[in-house]
C-alpha cells in the first residue's frame, strides 16, 4: 500500500478540516482507478441537519490511531495481523480483541478504514476473529456503505460473501446501492443490484420452506400435494442457484417471479380464514 494513501487514511480529523471543499483521491475498482470525488471534511460538531457533513464524517478518513492492529491492517500486513492474535509472546496479543472492537466517536471500528483501503484479505482474516460485519456507526452506516462510497468493488464482493447486510440503511434511509449511485460508483451499484436480487430469491425460498414446515402456519390448510409442490419448487430454485453459471440480475428476478407464480394458489390458501374457500386471482 502506498505511503501517501496510508497517510491519507490516518490524517487526524482536526488536520483534515483544512481540506474542506478540495478533491481527494477516490479509491475505486480497477476500472475506476484514477477517478476523483469531492470529499468535504467538516467539523465533527456540525449538527445532523447537515447531511453531507454527517455522511463525510462516517465515510471519510479516520483519526490517527494508537492501534497497532489497524496500522497492520491498513498496510495489508497479514502476517502481523495474525501474529497479534495468535502469538502469545507478541506484546499486543492480550489487547488484540480490544484493538479489534474499539470504535471512534462516530462508532467506526478498524474495519471501516480497512474497507476504504480495499484490504480484502485482511477483512476475511479479521472476520475469523469475531468482528461484527453487520456493525453500524451511530448514524447507521455499515461497512458496505463505506466500501460502496469509496468504489471498492472487490471489498463489496468480499463483504457480501461474508453475509454483510445488504438491506441495511443509514439514518437517511439509504442502502449501500443508493450510496454507490450517489457517488457515481457504477460498478459497485450494479454489483449490489445483483447481490440484492440473488438474496431476494434466497429469502423467498427460506420463507416458503419455513412456512410449509410450520404446523401453526399451515393449520390444516394445505394438502399433501400443496406441500409437495412447495418443496419441489424450492428445491428446483436451490438447484438453479447452485448450478447456474454467471447468472445476471434479471435471471434472479425471473426465477423469483416464477417461484411466486407457482406459490400463489398455495399462499392464497394459507391467507384464507380456516373453513373458507380461498379465491385465487389469475394473471392475465
Amino acid at each position: 500500500m502506498a505511503t501517501g494513501l496510508l497517510l491519507f487514511f490516518l490524517v487526524p480529523c482536526s488536520a483534515a478540516r483544512k481540506y474542506r471543499g478540495t478533491r481527494e483521491p477516490q479509491r475505486g475498482s480497477d476500472s475506476n482507478a484514477g477517478k476523483t470525488n469531492l470529499v468535504k471534511m467538516e467539523p465533527l460538531e456540525e449538527t445532523v441537519a447537515s447531511t453531507t457533513t454527517n455522511e463525510q464524517e462516517d465515510l471519510g478518513p479516520q483519526e490517527e490511531p494508537a492501534n497497532p492492529l489497524l496500522m497492520a491492517a491498513l498496510r495489508g500486513d497479514m502476517e502481523e495481523v495474525q501474529q497479534i492474535f495468535e502469538d502469545l509472546e507478541d506484546p499486543d496479543h492480550e489487547k488484540a480483541n480490544k484493538f479489534l472492537m474499539e470504535k471512534d466517536i462516530l462508532g467506526r471500528n478498524l474495519l471501516f478504514a480497512t474497507c476504504m483501503a480495499g484490504q480484502n484479505d485482511i477483512i476475511q482474516s479479521l472476520a475469523k476473529y469475531g468482528v461484527d460485519l453487520k456493525d453500524k456507526t451511530v448514524r447507521g452506516y455499515t461497512l458496505l456503505h463505506c466500501a460502496a462510497a469509496w468504489g471498492q468493488l472487490n471489498t463489496l464482493k468480499t463483504l457480501v460473501e461474508l453475509e454483510a447486510d445488504i438491506y441495511a440503511t443509514t439514518f437517511r434511509g439509504e442502502n449501500a446501492r443508493e450510496i454507490a449511485n450517489r457517488y457515481n460508483q457504477t460498478e459497485c451499484a450494479q454489483f449490489l443490484d445483483w447481490a440484492e436480487a440473488k438474496q431476494n430469491l434466497r429469502n423467498l425460498i427460506s420463507q416458503i420452506q419455513a412456512t410449509i414446515t410450520d404446523p401453526e402456519k399451515v393449520q390444516g390448510k394445505l394438502n399433501k400435494e400443496d406441500k409437495t409442490t412447495s418443496i419441489k419448487a424450492c428445491q428446483a430454485k436451490l438447484d438453479w442457484l447452485e448450478n447456474t453459471k454467471e447468472p445476471n440480475t434479471q435471471d434472479f428476478i425471473d426465477q423469483k417471479q416464477q417461484l411466486e407464480d407457482i406459490m400463489l394458489p398455495i399462499f392464497t390458501k394459507l391467507a384464507a380464514p380456516r373453513g373458507q374457500d380461498p379465491v385465487v386471482s389469475k394473471k392475465n
